[in-house]
């Protein structure tokens, strides 16, 4: 299953892999939107950009996005305001409302036809005692400086509501075709970016790093981490301080009247509602039933989920595109920006991007080019990346370190008590055969695939994933396909596989 984005975008890039070793100032691992919104400005800039990318461009977590760019990121201001300080929340959402404007100025200068427009962005409920949290919110972000209205009604929404926040000014785009324009703007400054290429390890050299991959090795002066998650645990520790979630999106045809905005609900499941394009017409994508990523829950029932909804309010809808995506969340819900770790000098991050990823990335990218290029960033102490603030969400700390060894030791109660014989045609499962953990998936022909389905990251036992036919794991969302092929981080390598009799 393909996202709107990635199905209807003419890629007509053309790029290879890495074929040989080479020499660059910044060596940029990952091609999403923030790696390419770095390389992007540091070209402008003048500096030799060498980008990798270990798939396609687009084809990862930017290319399954909803595709908001908003400073509204759910109801959040009245808890930096609380936990942070006024003058905390307010640098916080300048830099969001000033990625907003970054973005449409890049568009303007370089010519990107990337669908986009400006529209008003809501948070709101459908409960009564939902109201009191929404009407702080407004009260916080105009405390902090911008314009914010309290509304109970709003036009063509399916269903009625108590009340929302409303932004105005916001936006809205086609997260893909502006990734390709990015790419078209840094290759014109005669930089490179290779797809297919895998980084492996980063090495410190005598003059800066050396980028192994599985093509060969770029020796770079400074190195971008640009992979989602992290692909270095240490020292970083990253893995100790995030967690992904996935969240499902579907894309709806209706004849009936939408909604003019981009919408998401305030208490869960926190559905979300926008307007894009596809052949020249309107169509209404619809998200929501996230859960944390490796959890073994019945994937498919949460596009079902997402079905059933729109068929509630949209009784002649269609469905066109059913997608999913991850998205890295810290335990403070801030994002981590700036230098990897204090260890690793000259070795960027940017992670952490919750689930406001379009702006974030430009935020991130920003603080980035402004490190290398030796200049202070007014927001770069609130993103910090090396920050040792005590975690405010102690539960989430707890959560996450419970779950975590749970998988490690192995939690038997997803291991099945049969055999491959009860197993049947397209699906998967965890069984113990001659004391031995194996994940089995059996393709529609009967044909047997076996892995040892402990992941190649921190070994924590993976979850079968029967939408998407994945190995997926509950710790830090590594992700591998049937036949053990690593595609998400954490996680670099891939599964063993083993011979199954």
């Amino acid at each position: 299953m393909s996202s709107l984005w990635i199905e209807n975008t003419k890629d007509d890039l053309k790029l290879n892999e890495l074929n040989k070793n080479e020499e660059t100032d910044i060596c940029v691992i990952g091609a999403g939107l923030f790696g390419l919104t770095t390389a992007y400005y540091l070209s402008k800039f003048g500096k030799k950009v060498t980008v990798i990318e270990k798939g396609k461009i687009g084809e990862k977590v930017s290319g399954n996005t909803t595709g908001k760019i908003t400073s509204q990121h759910g109801l959040f201001y009245d808890h930096l305001i609380s936990d942070y300080g006024e003058d905390f929340a307010r640098k916080y959402l300048e830099a969001n409302e000033k990625a907003i404007e970054n973005i449409k100025k890049i568009i303007s200068e370089e010519e990107i036809n990337c669908d986009f427009e400006e529209k008003d962005a809501y948070v709101y409920t459908t409960k009564q005692d939902e109201i009191q949290n929404i009407e702080k919110e407004v009260e916080a972000v105009k405390k902090i400086g911008k314009e914010a209205e309290f509304v109970t009604e709003i036009k063509n929404f399916p269903f009625k509501i108590k009340g929302a926040i409303k932004f105005k000014n916001q936006a809205q785009f086609h997260a893909r075709k502006y990734m390709i324009g990015l790419c078209k703007s840094i290759l014109a400054q005669n930089n490179k970016i290779y797809e297919n290429t895998t980084a492996i390890e980063v090495e410190k050299s005598l003059d800066g790093y050396i980028v192994h991959t599985d093509k060969g090795e770029i020796f770079a002066k400074e190195v971008i981490l640009a992979t989602h998650f992290p692909i270095l645990n240490f020292p970083g520790f990253y893995f100790t301080k995030m967690y992904q979630n996935t969240s499902y999106l579907i894309a709806i045809e209706t004849n009936q009247k939408t909604p003019e905005g981009m919408f998401i609900g305030a208490e869960e499941p926190h559905y979300s509602f926008r307007i894009a394009k596809y052949n020249g017409k309107d169509i209404l994508l619809i998200g929501g039933s996230e859960h944390k990523t490796g959890e073994a829950v019945a994937t498919n029932e949460k596009y079902k989920e997402l079905e059933d909804f729109a068929k509630k309010y949209y009784q002649d809808c269609n469905v066109l595109f059913k997608w999913n995506t991850r998205d890295c969340i810290s335990l403070d819900k801030i994002p981590y920006i700036g230098e990897f770790s204090t260890f690793m000098k000259k070795v960027y991050v940017g992670t952490g991007f919750k689930k406001w990823g379009m702006t974030s990335s430009n935020v991130a990218a920003c603080i980035v080019t402004d490190k290398i290029l030796g200049k202070e960033n007014e927001y770069e102490e609130i993103f910090n990346s090396k920050r040792m603030k005590p975690i405010k969400n102690r539960w989430e700390m707890k959560n996450m370190l419970q779950n975590t060894v749970n998988n490690l030791v192995f939690d038997k109660f997803r291991i099945e008590p049969f055999g491959i014989d009860q197993i049947e045609k397209d699906n998967g499962a965890i069984i113990e055969k001659d004391n031995e953990i194996l994940g089995i998936y059996k393709d529609i022909s009967g044909k047997v695939y076996a892995v040892k389905p402990i992941c190649s990251h921190l070994g924590c036992l993976l979850s079968w994933n029967n939408t998407d036919k994945t190995w997926d794991c509950p710790c830090h969302g590594s992700r591998f396909d049937y036949m053990g092929k690593n595609i998400y981080e954490p996680a670099i390598k891939g599964l063993e596989v083993v011979k199954f009799e």
